[in-house]
């Protein structure tokens, strides 16, 4: 599993004092692009080396995210991976008190793209074996 932090930002709050539900996004799209830069060793552009597009995703909202100092956790694991698609599941967390205190799940489904025709393409080996390691089931 990976963690990312992020920092809540004043711009994230609406006018009930907590993050927007829109901003979770932001938040989750952010840890899955370190997530996937990491775990593909990636020393370029990601999605130029390894071209995809996000086409679900999932978000049930637990708690509202609060603008505080200490940052919150998202932490990203590989769900599932199949021919030409794989699933991310998500979460944010706070870990600043005694329990870690989940705000949100997601889940994501990534499809490979071909980068000049976007057109669906099976994953490559070194893809598949490299997001295979990184399964985490539930």
């Amino acid at each position: 599993m990976y963690t990312y932090q992020v920092q809540v930002r004043w711009s994230d709050i609406d006018s009930y004092d907590h993050v927007n539900n829109v901003r979770y996004f932001d938040y989750l799209q952010e840890a899955r692009i370190a997530f996937l830069t990491q775990l593909m060793a990636a020393t370029g552009d990601y999605f130029e080396l390894y071209p995809c597009v996000l086409a679900s995703q999932t978000v049930d909202y637990l708690r509202p995210i609060l603008l505080r100092h200490p940052p919150y956790d998202v932490d990203v694991w590989i769900a599932a991976v199949g021919t030409s698609s794989y699933t991310l599941g998500s979460r944010i967390v706070d870990r600043s008190g005694e329990s870690d205190d989940v705000y949100a799940k997601a889940e994501s489904v990534i499809v490979a793209v071909d980068g000049t025709t976007q057109v669906k393409r099976p994953l490559g080996e070194a893809e598949k074996a490299a997001l295979l390691k990184h399964v985490v089931t539930s």
